[in-house]
């Protein structure tokens, strides 16, 4: 006899994962804004401001990681997930291969016409922005680790959007120095290495229908934030 398949019973592993990547649809690759950026319709101005905003999202990772970190009871994950923060605030000098994700977008800043002191004062970050990416510590920093740990997979399409950058800007935007494009070199095998952890992790935590369906709710909520970052920075760009 064969028992009814029942609406509310979990994915499998292989099923549930699908469902997390098939979120990519909502990728801000797909944003109006960013199309444009990788289009080469961006004028110099335009891409200052996006790098300028942007860069308050980069100091903010690292302070979402460690909030992560602090509420992370297990020291195996808490040896894995410690190099997010080292792969952005760096290790050692900020001169060779260890300095850091921040220090590798402060210095696309510089390739983009932007002086140190102006971006690290942030006084460009306009405010849209800087409530969405609060809004995500403040996330990592309150909810079960695990949660905050499946708000990070929006790195499993990461690779693609640094990809297209690399590709497409040295065409469009010759006048941005080649090594002010690192950021997006280095990101993607780290992409690569940090989803393989949170993909473990959300998948043996979320292990009921409706806690899955709560993973994709969280994945949702950190597309979102990206998406609505876009948002802020595009009228920023046409106000500027």
């Amino acid at each position: 006899m064969t028992l009814p398949v029942h609406s509310d019973a979990p994915w499998d592993p292989v099923e549930f994962e699908r469902q997390l990547r098939a979120k990519g649809a909502g990728y801000h690759i797909h944003h109006p804004f960013n199309q444009r950026l990788n289009g080469g319709y961006c004028s110099p101005d335009e891409i200052r401001c996006w790098v300028a905003n942007r860069f308050y999202y980069q100091v903010c990772i690292p302070r979402k990681d460690a909030a992560i970190l602090a509420n992370m009871p297990d020291r195996a994950h808490r040896r894995l997930w410690v190099d997010r923060i080292l792969d952005h605030d760096g290790s050692g000098d900020y001169e060779g291969s260890q300095a850091g994700g921040i220090e590798a977008w402060t210095r696309l800043g510089e390739a983009v016409g932007l002086s140190r002191d102006e971006l690290w004062s942030l006084e460009r970050v306009v405010p849209g922005v800087r409530f969405a990416c609060d809004a995500y510590v403040n996330f990592a920093a309150r909810a079960p680790w695990q949660e905050a740990v499946c708000s990070s997979l929006t790195e499993m399409f990461a690779p693609q959007i640094h990809k297209d950058r690399l590709a497409s800007w040295p065409g469009h935007y010759p006048w941005i120095e080649a090594d002010g494009l690192q950021y997006f070199r280095s990101r993607i095998p780290l992409a690569t290495r940090d989803v393989e952890h949170g993909l473990q992790v959300t998948l043996g935590h979320f292990t009921t229908r409706a806690t899955q369906q709560r993973a994709l709710e969280i994945l949702q909520f950190k597309l979102d934030i990206l998406w609505s970052m876009l948002d802020a920075i595009e009228k920023a760009c046409r106000h500027d």
